[in-house]
C-alpha cells in the first residue's frame, strides 16, 4: 500500500480538501444555524462533520482501494437554511439528522428503499433542490445591496477567477470575504483574542428529540436531497471514471458516519460528486488503481480542518451575517443552475416540477412542516394526475 502513494495523489488530496472545505463550510454553518443552532453548536457541527467525512474517506479508501471521496451533504446543508427553525429547536432537528442517518444505512442495506430513492422523478427531485437553494442565490445581491464596498469584492473575486478557472471561484469569494473583514469591518479590540481562543478544539453534545415535524420537515427532505443530489451522483461519478463500486456497503458507511457526527450536531456525510471527480480523475495519477490514495490525503486533511472550525466559526461570527451568506449563495450558484435545469428540461413533466419549486422555494410551512415536504408532494400528486389523464384519454 505504501509503494502506490505518489507526489500526484498527495497535491491532489490536499487540493480537494481544500475546495471541499472552503467552498461550502459556510453552507453548513448556515444551514445549522437556521435549525437553531448556536455558534458552539454549529461549530461543534461542523467540526463532527469534517471529522466524520475524513475518517470515513480514509475507511473506504483503505477497504475499497477505490478513490472514495467523502463530503457534508452541502444540498442538505441549503435544505436546513430554507426549512427554519422547527419546534423544539435544534434537538428536534438533531434527532431528524439521526433519522436521516439510518434512513441511508437503510438503503444501502434494503435495497427496495435504495430502489424507491431512485424512483423518485428526477424533475421533482431537482426542482425540490432548486427552490431550496434559490434563498441563498440572492444572497450576493442582496449583500451588494447591503453595503457595496463588502458584498461588490466578494462577488467580483468570484466572477474574475471565475472567469479563468471555476475550481478557484467560491476560495476566491472566500478569500475576498476574510479581506473584507480583515480591513474594512470594524471589529471589537478583543476580536482576534477570542479567535485564538477558539482553537482548542470544543464539541457540543445536543440531546436529540423525536417528533413528527422533524421527521417530515427535517429527516425526509434531507434523506432525499443526500441521495438523490450526492449519493447517487457519488456512484455515477466513480464508474465513469472506470470503478465498479458496490453502492450498498458505501451507503451503509456514510450513514454510519452520520449518526456518529449527529449528537455533536452534524447533519449528513455522503459520497461526494465534485471533488469525487478530482480524486478518480487522471489528475490524482495515471494509474487508476493508485488514485486511492488522494482520497485518504483528503480525508486526513479534513480532520485537521475539523479541529479548526470552532475558530473559523469564530472568526465568520465577526462580520455581518449577510457576508457569509453571500459566499454560501455564491457556492450554490452552479448547483442551482443544474438542479434547474434538470428540473424543467422534459416538457411532460415541467408543470409539476414548477409546483414543487414553487412551493418549495416559497419557504411557507404548513402544520409546521417544510415546504420542501409539501413542494415535493404537491408536483408529485400533480405529475400523477397529469400521467392518469393522459392514460386515461389514449383509451
Amino acid at each position: 500500500m505504501i509503494r502506490e502513494f505518489s507526489f500526484q495523489s498527495l497535491f491532489m488530496g490536499l487540493l480537494t480538501a481544500f475546495v471541499g472545505f472552503a467552498s461550502s463550510f459556510a453552507v453548513v454553518l448556515n444551514g445549522l444555524t437556521g435549525v437553531g443552532a448556536t455558534e458552539a453548536q454549529a461549530a461543534s457541527g461542523l467540526m463532527a462533520l469534517s471529522v466524520s467525512m475524513g475518517l470515513c474517506a480514509i475507511v473506504l479508501s483503505v477497504a475499497t482501494r477505490v478513490p472514495v471521496s467523502i463530503a457534508w451533504s452541502t444540498p442538505g446543508a441549503a435544505l436546513l437554511a430554507s426549512s427554519g427553525a422547527v419546534a423544539g429547536g435544534f434537538n428536534t432537528a438533531v434527532g431528524g439528522f439521526l433519522v436521516c442517518g439510518v434512513l441511508i444505512i437503510l438503503a444501502g442495506l434494503w435495497k427496495p428503499l435504495g430502489r424507491a430513492v431512485a424512483a423518485i422523478p428526477t424533475p421533482l427531485a431537482n426542482a425540490m433542490l432548486a427552490g431550496v437553494l434559490i434563498g441563498l442565490c440572492f444572497a450576493p445581491v442582496k449583500a451588494i445591496a447591503f453595503n457595496p464596498l463588502f458584498g461588490l469584492p466578494i462577488v467580483l473575486a468570484w466572477v474574475i477567477v471565475g472567469s479563468a478557472n471555476r475550481l478557484f471561484a467560491v476560495p476566491a469569494a472566500l478569500l475576498a470575504f476574510v479581506l473584507v473583514l480583515a480591513f474594512g469591518v470594524d471589529m471589537p479590540a478583543d476580536a482576534m483574542a477570542r479567535v485564538l481562543a477558539t482553537l482548542i478544539p470544543h464539541v457540543e453534545w445536543v440531546s436529540p428529540s423525536f417528533t413528527l415535524a422533524g421527521l417530515v420537515s427535517i429527516a425526509l427532505p434531507l434523506f432525499i436531497v443526500t441521495m438523490a443530489s450526492q449519493n447517487i451522483p457519488g456512484i455515477t461519478v466513480l464508474k465513469v471514471n472506470g470503478y465498479e463500486p458496490q453502492p450498498g456497503p458505501l451507503f451503509t458507511t456514510t450513514g454510519f458516519f452520520s449518526i456518529l457526527s449527529a449528537p455533536f450536531g452534524g447533519h449528513a456525510v455522503n459520497l461526494a460528486a465534485i471533488t469525487a471527480a478530482m480524486c478518480a480523475g487522471e489528475d490524482a495519477h495515471h494509474d487508476p488503481s493508485r488514485r486511492y490514495w488522494s482520497a485518504i490525503i483528503a480525508g486526513a486533511v479534513y480532520i485537521v480542518f475539523g479541529f479548526l472550525a470552532a475558530a473559523v466559526t469564530a472568526f465568520v461570527s465577526l462580520a455581518p451575517p449577510i457576508l457569509i451568506q453571500a459566499v454560501a449563495g455564491l457556492a450554490l450558484i452552479s448547483a442551482f443552475a443544474g438542479s434547474a435545469m434538470a428540473a424543467f428540461k422534459e416538457q411532460d413533466s415541467r408543470e409539476a416540477a414548477a409546483v414543487t419549486f414553487l412551493v418549495t422555494a416559497s419557504g411557507v410551512s404548513f402544520a409546521g412542516i417544510s415546504g420542501a415536504f409539501w413542494g415535493l408532494l404537491a408536483g408529485g400528486l400533480m405529475l400523477a394526475l397529469a400521467r392518469f389523464t393522459r392514460s386515461r384519454g389514449r383509451r
